[in-house]
């Protein structure tokens, strides 16, 4: 969702998928970039080259969905390398 008009250029927002699945994975992230080395890491390199913080959040937030799909498809528990 665009919140543009005129010259200006708004912020975008994400409006894609199911709100509740969405807002677990908000908050998935939100911890996981705390406590999850390997989730931390990919965080800050995006914050190191210049994405914008919600940016890096919703990044984050693929991250997790892929590697749960990924889970569930090959029935392996998490293992963080």
């Amino acid at each position: 969702m665009n919140r543009d008009s005129g010259k200006y250029r708004g912020r975008r927002t994400i409006f894609g998928g199911r709100a509740d699945v969405r807002a677990a994975l908000y908050m998935a992230a939100l911890c996981a970039i705390r406590h999850n080395p390997v989730i931390k890491a990919f965080y800050e390199r995006l914050i190191h080259a210049g994405k914008l913080r919600k940016v890096a959040l919703t990044a984050c937030m693929h991250k997790i969905l892929i590697i749960l799909n990924a889970m569930v498809r090959t029935n392996i528990p998490w293992c963080a390398r």
